[in-house]
């Protein structure tokens, strides 16, 4: 598995591999973490690809081995959005399945609404209904813990959580608060019944941090709700449950 690489639109190199042949999925991990941390490592490219698909996993700008702006301009999930586009072509891939967790299914859905064309079907891992309740202030608080010169000055037992996380990482913390404060638009129920693809939302049980994936699911007019036992928002991501669930509406 070799790191390949591609330009997007405004210069930046985002890196991306491939494992296996056959139906493409992307993947796209969650805020802090890369391809490796949140697909490689819960053994998504071996499930996906003996599922006989080809994983397209993508690191994030400001993650993995992509380049990493500090321009809160450069995270725009428009932008964020298009690098996946950006992959896709590179690849002569004209549609793919999209599978996102956590902020990777927040870009998916942006994916959805920019590029629907190129999207089959989507599973949004990680997402629920606090997806509709956008936290600018919140973000900040986490961003500035970034920046903090000291981790152990940081207040904020969330943000400090953030920091501890990114830095074991090895993530760029400039580039980490620069993503935190990303423009973001959130899509309200009547802008999500546009979109018409099939789309699966998954949830841990006891996962606070997104909520209930049923109300999100239900403003979808194909989606759907899984919602995995006795996990919460970081150990939702490797289980079997949803593992098999994801290979099975794949499949159809």
């Amino acid at each position: 598995m070799a790191t390949e690489f591609v330009t997007a639109a405004d210069g930046t190199d985002i890196a991306y591999e491939c494992v296996g042949d056959g139906r493409p999925v992307v993947l796209i991990h969650g805020f802090g973490a890369n391809r490796i941390i949140t697909w490689s490592n819960t053994n998504w490219y071996q499930t996906l690809s003996r599922a006989g698909h080809r994983v397209i996993a993508i690191d994030c700008r400001g993650h993995g081995e992509s380049q990493k702006p500090h321009s809160t301009l450069s995270y725009d999930e428009g932008r964020m959005a298009a690098d996946v586009i950006a992959v896709l072509a590179e690849l002569n891939v004209p549609e793919a399945d999209i599978m996102g967790y956590s902020m990777g299914a927040m870009l998916a859905i942006r994916l959805m609404h920019d590029a629907p064309g190129r999207v089959r079907r989507a599973v949004l891992g990680g997402l629920g209904e606090n997806y509709f309740r956008s936290d600018p202030e919140r973000a900040e608080i986490i961003a500035r813990g970034f920046l903090a010169e000291d981790a152990s000055t940081i207040a904020d037992p969330v943000a400090r959580e953030f920091r501890v996380f990114c830095e074991r990482a090895g993530n760029d913390l400039d580039a980490m608060a620069a993503c935190m404060r990303r423009r973001r638009h959130v899509f309200t129920p009547e802008e999500l019944r546009d979109l018409n693809m099939p789309v699966l939302v998954v949830g841990g049980a006891d996962d606070t941090t997104a909520g209930s994936p049923e109300p999100l699911a239900k403003a979808l007019p194909e989606g759907r709700a899984l919602v995995v036992p006795k996990r919460n928002h970081h150990s939702t991501v490797g289980d079997r449950v949803y593992k098999e669930a994801v290979v099975a509406f794949l499949a159809e």
